[in-house]
């Protein structure tokens, strides 16, 4: 989906991230319209609205999407696993590295070069069943069972399996490092297993 697209969720979490951009779109342009000496763009407002964010480094806290990192930090942790969604459920994410050169990016670019003030971003959509199993190939004793949790099931089917990031590659660059499988294999268990040896 585009960033125009779907733009009713359903959760206060992103009616807070909606409600947010529409604060930046409006002190950017068309803070202070009426005034005399109005000056257009006073706030240069700039945003990402980022995927499930994977980190090899901060545990997760519970969100929603944090099935994907609490099964591989299980895993590293030999801990077995009770995922709260659907092992057919499919969402898009990005690790935290590429995530934060994203923002460096956004910001680094002169405003005249972006053709709009959201910007949706992804690394890759992946299934909850394609997760436990590139996990179980890292990890074969890991144990990951599935017990679905109805509300939590019914608030991620009503997000987008995928996210269209044009406006992001056309307007500043952007283009992540790392895929699905390069994701495991050069950067989160690498650094999992250094901080769980």
């Amino acid at each position: 989906i585009t960033e125009d697209q779907y733009c009713k969720p359903e959760t206060m979490y992103g009616c807070n991230k909606l409600y947010c951009e529409h604060l930046g779109r409006y002190y950017s342009g068309y803070y202070k319209r009426f005034e005399t000496n109005n000056i257009n763009g006073l706030v240069d407002f700039r945003a990402i609205r980022f995927p499930g964010l994977i980190s090899a480094h901060t545990l997760p806290t519970g969100g929603t999407t944090d099935y994907a990192p609490e099964m591989l930090h299980f895993a590293a942790q030999k801990s077995p696993y009770t995922c709260f969604v659907r092992e057919d459920t499919k969402l898009p994410f990005m690790v935290m590295t590429d995530a934060i050169d994203s923002i460096i990016n956004i910001m680094s670019v002169d405003k005249e070069q972006l053709s709009k003030t959201v910007y949706n971003i992804s690394s890759f959509s992946a299934s909850v069943g394609e997760f436990k199993k590139i996990i179980q190939s890292y990890y074969r004793e890991a144990i990951i069972k599935f017990d679905m949790d109805e509300k939590r099931q019914s608030m991620v089917d009503s997000w987008p399996e995928d996210v269209d990031d044009n406006s992001a590659r056309n307007d500043w660059n952007f283009s992540p490092v790392f895929n699905f499988e390069k994701a495991f294999k050069d950067y989160l268990i690498p650094e999992i297993r250094k901080q769980y040896a």
